[in-house]
């Protein structure tokens, strides 16, 4: 498919500003000489999406019918091919995909296959996610021949998960030094006393503070190797 017949869906709104930095991935990670070159692209960023946190670890409402009706919206206004701007949402991959008659980016099984193409040497990955992915395990089952650690229990729930959901944290639009060094603290230990040899931002709030140039080692943003994959 070349890029004039090639649409890309986003289905957003988890959140509306990790939403929106993958549009400007997209954007980055696309050859080009004019605006003519770019692909064209249709966000829906729905933010009734339930919170897939709260729908896997605590019984809340499924996203489920919310993420098939988007992808469905986007599918009707002409997308030949969507993508998830939100890792957890993958733990509900297969109920999507599914669902609509378009192929859907699997942003984890193009992570995979970055790492095994640009660093076949890496063993050990620490993960900042939510909760949720950590607990569902989404990484270890996507991310083949590596071992994945996580943050202990305390620094999940007090750090990363606040630096996330808490009431200054990114979620809440707060993208400055709190929420920043809260996930910092963490990755350090990782790379320190776990011996990571990489980082993942296993949550798209995640990449919204933290850069490549904060870590001692490579710190990998699936979406900006999902926005590569789509912009190939």
């Amino acid at each position: 498919m070349n890029k004039q017949n090639k649409v890309i869906g986003i289905l957003g709104g988890m959140g509306p500003e990790a939403t929106a930095s993958f549009y400007m991935k997209v954007i980055k990670e696309t050859k080009v000489t004019n605006d003519q070159d770019h692909f064209r692209t249709i966000i829906d960023s729905n933010p009734q999406i339930p919170d897939r946190t709260e729908a896997i670890l605590y019984k809340g409402p499924s996203p489920v019918p919310e993420l098939i009706k988007t992808a469905e919206n986007l599918k009707k206004a002409g997308a030949t091919v969507a993508v998830m701007p939100c890792i957890t949402a993958h733990y509900f991959y297969k109920d999507i995909a599914n669902a609509v008659d378009m192929p859907i980016h699997h942003v984890l099984e193009g992570l995979n296959n970055y790492i095994k193409e640009v660093y076949p040497r890496v063993k050990k990955i620490g993960v900042l996610s939510t909760s949720a992915t950590k607990e569902t395990g989404l990484f270890q089952r996507y991310l083949e021949d590596k071992e994945i650690l996580y943050p202990n229990e305390s620094e999940q729930k007090n750090k990363v998960m606040q630096a996330i959901y808490g009431d200054n944290g990114i979620k809440q639009g707060n993208t400055g030094s709190e929420p920043k060094q809260m996930l910092l603290e963490v990755a350090n230990r990782l790379i320190k006393e776990e011996y990571c040899d990489m980082i993942i931002g296993g949550c798209t709030e995640v990449e919204l503070v933290l850069e490549a140039q904060d870590m001692s080692v490579p710190f990998i943003d699936p979406m900006r190797v999902a926005a590569r994959d789509l912009a190939r």
